[in-house]
């Protein structure tokens, strides 16, 4: 573990040297105010970050370099250490889920945000705490509703023994549940993303079964609640999310099965709607080389498949729309749709438009004021021909 006053000047992203003083600037930055800034104006700043992913690669020299992804909640960026570079070493002792203070000038190489780091400082653990909400991301909608709102969903299903299932094998999780990210990386890769995630597949299953009454609702629901139970105990990290060991060598499909199996045994669930139940978990991620254990054979499966790759793919979507600035028109690059998405608001989407005025209050507005206009401006982003 470095020290806590190790610190690192970069004249460059890739050139770095160590520091005397970590010089302070009088304005903190978040992330999404330095993406918001003009891209032609350098903007010096200080901005508190935590490092949220390390990977270690391999050029075509041979070099190694470290791809390092720093961010707050409200966004994130990615740099570049090289093995020769002082920050390697640095970014390389300390590992994922450090707390660090940053100054430097923003940048873009290729169109992508790429600022330029002068100064480099673990914060102290003692201050770390001071800085959590401001570094980690949370879904959007309060926790604690959400939690609610499963908990509804669990009591609507009115199988009593496949309703026990489900409700043994979340409570025996609750709170780490409750708080998990969906995702290291790709969809609702934030905190509470998981649970987030989970209770919006329900709400679409609860809008899509009416239409399919083939599908088994219980069983469905059912395996919606605990599709991803599994990533309660693949993750861990308060900070940056990381693999558990078990995580690792199982996988989250695994283990949610283990799971699942576990509290099905312990409700009597018959050994049918057990196998189904355990199918949905191993079929849900649709393809083999997306990690699903086998292809879904079951209406139900299917059915849960689908709606977990809907809200998979919109949580992408709707996170991109909330972390690209309004000025940009195109989000950064999202891996999980192969593609940057189109952020600029369709000719749909307009501002309220005020309520037209009828004859008689036309007539008494000029009345009182013959010379006053109803609109002496155009109402902001509105046109008026």
């Amino acid at each position: 573990m470095a020290s806590k006053d190790r610190q690192i000047t970069c004249a460059t992203p890739f050139t770095c040297h160590l520091a005397p003083k970590f010089q302070k600037l009088d304005r903190m930055f978040t992330v999404a105010q330095l993406k918001s800034a003009p891209k032609e104006q350098k903007v010096n700043f200080e901005a508190v970050l935590l490092v949220r992913k390390l990977a270690m690669k391999k050029a075509r020299n041979n070099s190694q370099f470290l791809t390092v992804e720093l961010g707050d909640r409200t966004g994130l960026f990615h740099t570049v250490c090289f093995e020769n570079s002082a920050n390697f070493e640095l970014f390389n002792s300390i590992g994922e889920g450090q707390v660090i203070r940053v100054t430097g000038n923003t940048d873009y190489y290729q169109n992508r945000f790429s600022p330029t780091l002068q100064q480099i400082a673990l914060v102290p653990e003692d201050e770390v705490i001071h800085w959590a909400e401001s570094l980690v991301e949370s879904a959007p909608e309060d926790l604690d509703e959400l939690w609610d709102e499963l908990q509804g969903y669990i009591k609507s299903i009115e199988h009593t023994e496949l309703r026990e299932t489900v409700r043994l094998a979340i409570d025996e999780l609750g709170e780490v549940f409750k708080g998990m990210p969906g995702a290291i990386s790709m969809h609702h890769a934030y905190r509470g993303g998981l649970m987030e995630h989970t209770v919006r597949m329900a709400r679409a299953a609860k809008a899509l079964l009416p239409l399919y009454p083939e599908v088994p609702g219980d069983l469905a629901l059912a395996g919606i609640i605990l599709h991803d139970i599994g990533k309660a105990l693949e993750y861990t990290g308060p900070w940056a999310t990381r693999k558990t060991r078990e995580g690792t060598l199982n996988g989250h499909v695994v283990l949610g099965y283990r799971q699942a199996r576990k509290a099905a045994l312990r409700a009597k669930l018959s050994a049918d709607l057990m196998e189904r139940l355990e199918h949905i978990i191993l079929s849900h991620q649709g393809e083999p080389e997306w990690g699903a254990a086998i292809r879904a054979a079951t209406p139900e499966a299917v059915f849960v498949s689908m709606v977990d790759n809907l809200d998979a793919k919109m949580g992408m979507v709707q996170h991109s729309l909330r972390a690209t600035p309004d000025e940009e028109t195109f989000s950064d690059y999202i891996p999980g749709l192969m593609s940057p998405l189109l952020t600029a608001p369709s000719d749909l989407v307009r501002p309220p438009q005020p309520e037209l005025a009828t004859e008689p209050e036309l007539e008494n507005k000029a009345g009182d004021n013959a010379n006053e206009e109803l609109w002496p401006v155009d109402p902001p982003g509105l046109k008026l021909d």
